[in-house]
């Protein structure tokens, strides 16, 4: 695999994520983008707390999906 075509940041984590909890990523984003009006860490928190998530799963998970908001 090419440098170009490797997946970077974030996204690097998505296939490790689906395997790990066997959810497709737009799973994980709607529940991300419900928790409307908390803060990055929050969010991570609460995926951790209520969804058993790893905390650099729910971190990565959290800022892709918070980076839409950005563009």
């Amino acid at each position: 695999m090419s440098d170009a075509a490797k997946v970077k940041g974030p996204a690097s984590y998505f296939p490790s994520i689906i395997k790990t909890y066997g959810k497709p990523i737009e799973y994980w984003q709607e529940i991300i983008r419900a928790q409307d009006g908390m803060t990055h860490m929050q969010i991570v928190n609460f995926l951790k707390a209520n969804h058993q998530l790893g905390h650099g799963h729910a971190n990565a998970l959290v800022a892709a999906t918070l980076a839409e908001r950005k563009q």
